[in-house]
């Protein structure tokens, strides 16, 4: 009777459970920010704020300075604006990135060029200290916030106000245009109030919200018919056209302390499901990310100190987060998205290489005649050393994978085939010293556990005539013996913990019932 020579099937390495929940897209998304570069300033980074036209400069505001970092290279410094006399706060750009505005600490609101940082315009109406001032959309006026109660609107062109808001009880600290309407304003205050204004109707707000708390940051949504607001713990998301006179969509309590900045990204998040996205940073540590559609928080980053201003870019290519310790943290994206106008492919003609590799990659129609290609079948070491019955030398290759899952199924083998006895007898210390290594790192893992302290069993009946010849197995064998001794107080007190569980959950259990 003949037999034809059967084909070497390859070891299917066994597949474990995770021993944890996969991650999402949205986290290896904001995760792929990477590499923090760490700027020191000379004091807590108040604001943050991001160019709107290429390469997209931030600007940062600490102590009496205003930064200006290139969008392309962080870490460098393109111009630093330092005629203050006081702190400076809210350094911000306008939206063709040609001018810069910020208040500061003696109430004076100041416009400067951002090339040549020259003064081109100063109002100094404000008696108190101005921590919030913006451009308008429409890049010839300035609305300003003070701790004097009061809000201005400047004409930049002609240097004068043309307007003031009276409305606030106390100071404001935060300000937004509507991106649906370039007259339409919403501030904040400490008064716990937020205010929607029309600088077309007059010095008198259009709407009244009652945040709860002192208010620190305010921002529009994409459409302009909705608002966030931050202040205490705490977010309050609104709908400022529904229910006559603002609605109240949504509270988040997703801090500790004191929410500090908000932002809106028209266009985060993976490109498999890119959409706006809201950022938020607290006293507490935290950056959490929400998606607008259940408000959930999709992911969060913890800082070192707290935070008190973040930014992203337009093209979410960087994410800046600045805190009370002075410290300005900025995160490049490991693939940034891409602008612009897509590169045209070039035209396949003799001249070029592809021409001659073309219809390589395209896939058969369903009547053409196929002729496959034996391809041979690549095998790893210990498939080789299996496939010619040297199992000393399998095991061997599987232990310098140092994956556990390989070893494992190696060694599953070499027990299905009988064979588990010849490759782990026979060997001097040197041979020893690998395999006793993986039982000390891997035998108190559960899913190893069973087959692991099987091998343990024989390998000791084994070798238990030549203990006490080699120091570095006799080394080894002590370690093995002390992580057994601890795995098994820990199964004690796991074991002790159970039972002190079970009346109580039986009393439970039984106090439901009746």
């Amino acid at each position: 009777m003949e037999y034809e020579p059967a084909e070497y099937q390859k070891l299917q390495v066994r597949q474990y459970a995770p021993r944890e929940l996969r991650e999402t897209a949205e986290g290896k998304y904001w995760r792929q920010f990477k590499a923090p570069i760490i700027a020191k300033q000379f004091g807590g980074v108040t604001h943050i704020d991001f160019c709107q036209q290429y390469p997209y400069n931030l600007a940062v505001t600490a102590s009496t300075r205003v930064i200006i970092y290139n969008g392309l290279a962080p870490a460098v410094v393109g111009r630093t604006i330092s005629r203050f006399k006081d702190i400076a706060y809210s350094g911000c750009f306008r939206s063709d990135g040609r001018l810069v505005c910020a208040g500061g600490q003696d109430g004076v609101v100041q416009v400067f060029d951002a090339n040549s940082r020259s003064v081109l315009r100063q109002f100094k109406l404000h008696k108190r200290a101005t921590r919030v001032a913006r451009f308008g959309a429409d890049k010839l006026h300035v609305l300003s916030g003070s701790d004097d109660v009061t809000v201005r609107w400047w004409d930049v062109s002609a240097g004068s106000q043309v307007l003031r808001l009276d409305g606030h009880r106390d100071y404001v600290r935060a300000a937004a245009a509507s991106p649906a309407s370039h007259d339409t304003w919403l501030t904040g205050s400490y008064d716990h109030t937020v205010k929607l204004w029309d600088v077309r109707a007059g010095g008198s707000a259009v709407l009244s919200l009652e945040h709860g708390a002192p208010v620190e940051d305010v921002a529009f949504f994409p459409s302009g018919s909705m608002a966030v607001t931050a202040g205490g713990n705490y977010l309050c998301v609104w709908d400022l056209l529904g229910g006559g006179g603002g609605r109240l969509l949504k509270r988040l309590d997703n801090f500790q302390k004191t929410v500090t900045c908000v932002r809106l990204s028209p266009l985060a998040g993976p490109d498999s499901a890119a959409a706006p996205r809201m950022l938020a940073g607290s006293l507490d540590g935290h950056v959490k990310i929400f998606e607008l559609d259940s408000f959930r928080v999709t992911h969060a980053s913890k800082y070192p100190a707290p935070v008190m201003s973040l930014g992203l870019s337009p093209d979410c290519r960087l994410m800046a987060v600045g805190m009370a310790d002075g410290n300005l943290s900025v995160r490049k994206h490991a693939r940034p998205k891409r602008a612009g106008r897509q590169r045209r492919a070039p035209r396949l003609t003799a001249a070029n290489y592809r021409y001659f590799i073309r219809g390589q990659n395209s896939r058969a129609a369903a009547s053409d005649y196929r002729v496959v290609r034996q391809r041979q079948v690549r095998l790893q070491a210990y498939d080789r050393m299996l496939r010619q019955f040297r199992y000393r030398e399998s095991l061997d290759a599987a232990l310098s994978t140092r994956q556990p899952e390989v070893v494992a199924s190696v060694l599953e083998e070499l027990a299905a085939r009988g064979g588990l006895a010849g490759a782990l007898g026979g060997r001097d210390a040197e041979g020893l010293l690998p395999l006793l290594r993986h039982l000390v790192k891997y035998i108190a893992e559960p899913r190893y556990t069973r087959l692991l302290a099987g091998v343990a069993h024989r390998l000791l009946d084994t070798y238990s005539g030549v203990v006490g010849t080699a120091p570095a197995v006799d080394k080894a064998l002590g370690v093995l013996r002390d992580r057994l001794a601890e795995e098994l107080g820990v199964q004690d007190q796991l074991s002790g913990l159970a039972g002190a569980l079970e009346p109580l959950l039986a009393a439970s259990l039984a106090g439901a019932v009746f």
